[in-house]
C-alpha cells in the first residue's frame, strides 16, 4: 500500500511513499507525517492511498505527526478543486487549510561524535566551525549558518562528517505554537472538611504573630476553593485574594489541602465580549417571503442551488442570516459567515453573538497566532459552531457545513489576487465549491450585486445558477427597540416612517449631487463645496455625526514639479507616491510613501530633474480632508479610520465603539467605512470626491464606482434623525453616479450590461489575466510575445473562434517592485482551454476570472 502526499515545500505536485509495517492500517487521509524529501526530511499530508506506486523505488513514511487528521476529506477534495480551476500548485491550495504555526521547515542537526576540542581543524571554517561546537553543543544548521555568515559552513561539515568526527542529521524545527497551559488550583480536600483543615493547620492561635497574617491568608484561599466547587485560574485566586502569591498555594498543596495543576485552555479572541442575548424581531414581508424560500432550501437533502438576497442597505439581511445559521445549529450542523474586511467582523460578531454566544469562532489575519492555532483547534472539535471571517474563514476544518453565508458578496476583497501568493482563487466560487461538497445552502447577500452574478440569477433562463430574492424595503428596526434606542439617545424624529407588523420601515436618504466645476467658477476653491460645507456645520451643531468619504489616503496624492512637470514616482513601482505629512507647522517631517509596496522617501526640496525648488502638492487625501475638518469647523472632533491608522490588532473595534459611544462625530475614512456599518447617530454623508478610480483603464470601474458610492450612502439615515448624502464630483452625468444617487441598482444594471455586451467583457465571457514579472523590460516584453505567439497557435489548432486575445501589453501598474510588468488577456466562453496546453513559464502569474485589468 501507498500513501500519497503533498509535502510542505515549494514543489508542484504530490509524492508517493510506501507505508512501513509498522503504520499499516493505521494511516488516514488528511494526517500530517513525516517524510524523507531528497537528503531532508519534510511535513506533509496524506491526501490519498494507492495499491500501485507510479515509479518503482519509493521511501517509507517516517513518522506521523499527528493521529488526528489536520485536514477532512472536503477539504482534501476543495484543495483539488482549487488547483485544477484557478492553475494552482496542489501544495500551495493545501497550505490554504494548514493549521497555523505547526508548519515545520527542514534542517540538519550537527552532533560531535568526540570532544570538538579533541578534534583537528584542517581549515580556518573547521576550525570556527569547532569552536560553535565547544561553546554550544550540537546545533542546527540555520544556527551555524547565523554564526557563520558568509563562510562555507556546509563544507566544512561534510568534511568533518566524512572524517567521521561529527553526525549531521535530517531533522524538523519543532512548531512554532502549541496548545497554551495555564496553572490551576482546586481544593484537595471535601468542602465540608474545610473548617476542620484551618483548625488543624491555620489557627492563628497556636501560630507565632508573625505568621498569624499569612495564616489568615491561606485560610481565605481555602474557603474560596470552596465555595468555587471548580478548579480556578491561580490568577482568579491572586484577584480575589489580596497579597496571595504562588507561595501561599504552595504551602497549601504541601499541607494537603490544595491541588496545583496545569491545564490546557483556549486563547480566545472573544474572551472580552460581552454578549446580552436578543430575542429574534418578527419579519417583514420582504423578509418572510424569502425567508420561507431559505427554509425550505434548508431543509433539501441533497445539493441546493445557492441564493442571491438583494437587499437595499439596512434591509434587514442580516436577520435573515442569523435564522439560516440558528437553524443549522440546531441540527447539529456548523455554518460559516464570511465578511469582506476584518473591519466588519467586530460588528458581525456583535450581532451574531447576541443569538450564539459560546458558539462563534473568530478567524482573520489580524490575531495573534496562538489564537488562530486555537480557532483551528476548536474548529476541529465535532460540536456545531459558527464560523467568522474573511475569506481564509472558507478553510477552517468544519466537518458538516450546513450554511455559509457570504456578506457583500459584491466585494473585491473575496479575490485573492497578484501580488499576492497564489492560489488566486474567488471567494464566492470557492464557497459554491464548498456548499456544493456538503450540500449546504450558500447564500450570498449585497445591495450592489457584481454584474456577473446578478446575470448569473436570470440565465440561462431554464435553470439559473441563483435564485434571486429581492429585500426592497428599508427597515430601521423593530418598533419597540426603535423607541428605547430613540428615548435613550433623546432623538426627535425627522423623517417619516412606516409601521408594518411592528417593523419601522423608512426611505433611504436622498442623495445630492454637487458639480464642482461650477463650484470653481463660483470662486470657492475649498475642498468642501458650499452645501457640504453648510450642512457639515448644521449637523454638528445639532449634535449629530457625519461621515466624510475619499478613497485616498494620505495628504496629496502626487507631488510635481512647477517648472518642469516631473511627477515624483516610486522607484521600483513607477506610480505616484503620495506625500503624507505629519505636521503641517514643519512639512519637511512629511514623507512620500508608495501605497503599492510601501516604499518610503523623504521629504523633496527640490526636482531630481531640472533642480528647482518649485515643488507643488496635487490632490487630496484623508489625512488631508481630516486637518481641513480640524481648521474649517471649530464643532468637529475628527477621527480618521483608514489602513494608516488601524495596523493595530484591536484598532478596528476600537474606532468603531469610539465613534459610536460619541468620542467623535466625523469619520474621515477609505472604503473600509462604507461597508455594513450601523452607525445611528450618523445623519450625513459627504463624498469628498465622487470620481475616484471612476476613469481607470478598467472595465469594471464604473462598476466599482456604483458600488462604493451606494454603499456609503447607506451609511445615513439610520434613525429617527433621518440623513442625507452629498456627492461631490467633476462628471456630475456619469451613469454610474447618477444611479447611485437614485439607489437605481435595475437602472445602473441595464446600462452596464448594455456595455459589456457590446464590448464581449464578462459576463459574456470569461476572462484569463497572464501577468510576467521580469528585471528587464525587453525580457517581460519578449516573454510575452512568445507567450503570444504560442496563444494563438492553440486557437487556430483548437478552432476557438470564439476566443480572442488581448495584447501583449504593459500592466497599468508597469513595475512591482524592481520587476517589469506585461500581461496578456484571454477573452472567451472558456478561457483555461487555452492554459492546460501551456508547458511551465518561470515568472508568469495566471489569474483566471480577474476583478481587476490594473
Amino acid at each position: 500500500m501507498y500513501a500519497e502526499v503533498v509535502v510542505n515545500l515549494p514543489i508542484e505536485g504530490s509524492f508517493h511513499y510506501h507505508i512501513p509495517e509498522q503504520f499499516a492500517g493505521r494511516l488516514q487521509r488528511g494526517q500530517l507525517v513525516e517524510v524523507s524529501f531528497g537528503r531532508r526530511l519534510a511535513q506533509g499530508v496524506i491526501i490519498g492511498f494507492h495499491l500501485r506506486a507510479p515509479v518503482e523505488t519509493t521511501k517509507p513514511i517516517s513518522g506521523v505527526i499527528d493521529w488526528k487528521p489536520v485536514l477532512t476529506d472536503q477539504q482534501i477534495g476543495l484543495a483539488y478543486w482549487l488547483s485544477d480551476t484557478y492553475f494552482a500548485p496542489l501544495s500551495d491550495c493545501v497550505k490554504l487549510m494548514m493549521p497555523p504555526g505547526i508548519s515545520k521547515r527542514g534542517d540538519v542537526l550537527v552532533t560531535p561524535l568526540i570532544d570538538p576540542a579533541a578534534i583537528e581543524p584542517e581549515t580556518d571554517n573547521q576550525k570556527r566551525l569547532l569552536n560553535l561546537l565547544i561553546k554550544r553543543g550540537p546545533l542546527r544548521g540555520r544556527q551555524i549558518k547565523r554564526s557563520m555568515s558568509r563562510r562555507r559552513w556546509d563544507t566544512a561539515v561534510r568534511q568533518l562528517v566524512e572524517r567521521g568526527v561529527l553526525k549531521r542529521e535530517p531533522i524538523l524545527d519543532p512548531p512554532t505554537v502549541r496548545p497554551k497551559q495555564a496553572r490551576f488550583v482546586d481544593l484537595a480536600i471535601h468542602p465540608s472538611r474545610v473548617d476542620e483543615f484551618i483548625a488543624e493547620h491555620l489557627n492563628p492561635t497556636y501560630l507565632a504573630k508573625n505568621r498569624q497574617t499569612a495564616a489568615e491568608r491561606l485560610a481565605a484561599i481555602v474557603r474560596y476553593l470552596a465555595e468555587q466547587r471548580s478548579a480556578r485560574p491561580v490568577t482568579d485566586i491572586y484577584a480575589a485574594i489580596a497579597d496571595s502569591s504562588l507561595v501561599d498555594l504552595r504551602v497549601l498543596a504541601k499541607l494537603g489541602g490544595v491541588g496545583l495543576r496545569e491545564l490546557e485552555i483556549w486563547r480566545d479572541p472573544l474572551s472580552d465580549y460581552d454578549f446580552i442575548p436578543e430575542q429574534r424581531p418578527p419579519l417583514t414581508p420582504d423578509q418572510a417571503e424569502a425567508w420561507a424560500e431559505i427554509a425550505a432550501r434548508l431543509e433539501q437533502p441533497d445539493a441546493k442551488r445557492p441564493v442571491l438576497l438583494h437587499g437595499v442597505t439596512g434591509s434587514g439581511k442580516t436577520e435573515l442570516y442569523l435564522r439560516a445559521v440558528e437553524k443549522v445549529l440546531a441540527r447539529g450542523q456548523s455554518a460559516i459567515v464570511l465578511v469582506p474586511e476584518i473591519a466588519l467582523t467586530s460588528q458581525t460578531i456583535r450581532r451574531f453573538g447576541k443569538r450564539f454566544p459560546g458558539q462563534m469562532i473568530l478567524i482573520h489575519s489580524g490575531l495573534s497566532l496562538g489564537e488562530r492555532y486555537d480557532s483551528w483547534r476548536r474548529a476541529r472539535q465535532d460540536d456545531p459552531h459558527v464560523v467568522i471571517g474573511p475569506r481564509s474563514a472558507l478553510f477552517a476544518p468544519l466537518k458538516d457545513i450546513g450554511v455559509i453565508v457570504m456578506d457583500e458578496c459584491h466585494d473585491d476583497s473575496y479575490k485573492q489576487s497578484p501580488p499576492m501568493v497564489a492560489p488566486y482563487y474567488h471567494a464566492q466560487q470557492t464557497a459554491l465549491a464548498l456548499a456544493e461538497q456538503h450540500a449546504a445552502l450558500a447564500i450570498m447577500g449585497s445591495a450592489t450585486p457584481n454584474v456577473t452574478t446578478y446575470w448569473a440569477s436570470d440565465y440561462p433562463a431554464s435553470s439559473p445558477q441563483f435564485t434571486r430574492m429581492a429585500l426592497r424595503t428599508r427597515i430601521m428596526g423593530h418598533r419597540e427597540a426603535v423607541e428605547q434606542r430613540q428615548a435613550h439617545l433623546q432623538l426627535q424624529p425627522r423623517q417619516s416612517m412606516l409601521v408594518q407588523d411592528d417593523a419601522v420601515l423608512i426611505d433611504l436618504p436622498p442623495v445630492k449631487i454637487v458639480d464642482m466645476r461650477q463650484e470653481l467658477r463660483a470662486g470657492n476653491r475649498s475642498l468642501f463645496s458650499r452645501v457640504l460645507a453648510r450642512d457639515l456645520t448644521a449637523t454638528l451643531e445639532r449634535g449629530e455625526q457625519a461621515i466624510l468619504f475619499l478613497n485616498r489616503r494620505g495628504t496629496s496624492t502626487y507631488v510635481f514639479c512647477r517648472d518642469c512637470g516631473h511627477v515624483m514616482n516610486c522607484p521600483t513601482d513607477e506610480i505616484p507616491l503620495t506625500w503624507h505629512m505629519r505636521d503641517e507647522r514643519r512639512p519637511e517631517d512629511g514623507y512620500l510613501m508608495c501605497h503599492y509596496c510601501g516604499y518610503r522617501a523623504p521629504h523633496p526640496s527640490h526636482c531630481p530633474n531640472c533642480r528647482s525648488e518649485n515643488i507643488r502638492y496635487f490632490g487630496a487625501g484623508t489625512e488631508r480632508i481630516e486637518r481641513e475638518v480640524r481648521r474649517q469647523f471649530p464643532l468637529a472632533v475628527p477621527l480618521r479610520w483608514d489602513r494608516d491608522t488601524t495596523s493595530d490588532k484591536h484598532s478596528h473595534e476600537s474606532y468603531l465603539e469610539a465613534f459610536l459611544q460619541g468620542e467623535a462625530n466625523v469619520l474621515v475614512g477609505t472604503q473600509m467605512i462604507a461597508k455594513g456599518l450601523d452607525l445611528p447617530l450618523v445623519t450625513l454623508v459627504g463624498v469628498m470626491s465622487a470620481d475616484v478610480g471612476l476613469h481607470l483603464p478598467d472595465y469594471r470601474s464604473g462598476e466599482r464606482t456604483f458600488q462604493l458610492l451606494t454603499q456609503v450612502a447607506g451609511r445615513a439615515g439610520r434613525s429617527v434623525l433621518g440623513g442625507r448624502v452629498i456627492f461631490q464630483t467633476y462628471h456630475p452625468e456619469h451613469y454610474a453616479i447618477q444611479a447611485a444617487a437614485e439607489h437605481d441598482y435595475a437602472g445602473f444594471y441595464e446600462h452596464e450590461v448594455r456595455f459589456r455586451a457590446e464590448t464581449g467583457y464578462p459576463p459574456y465571457s470569461r476572462l484569463a489575466r497572464l501577468v510576467f514579472l521580469g528585471d528587464t523590460l525587453k525580457e517581460v516584453q519578449a516573454a510575452a510575445l512568445k507567450l503570444q505567439n504560442a496563444l494563438e497557435t492553440q486557437l487556430r489548432e483548437q478552432r476557438l473562434t470564439s476566443t480572442s486575445l488581448i495584447g501583449p501589453v504593459p500592466c497599468f501598474y508597469g513595475r512591482q517592485g524592481e520587476a517589469y510588468r506585461w500581461q496578456v488577456i484571454i477573452r472567451g466562453p472558456e478561457p483555461e482551454r487555452l492554459l492546460h496546453h501551456l508547458p511551465g513559464i518561470p515568472n508568469l502569474s495566471i489569474d483566471i476570472d480577474p476583478v481587476s485589468l490594473l
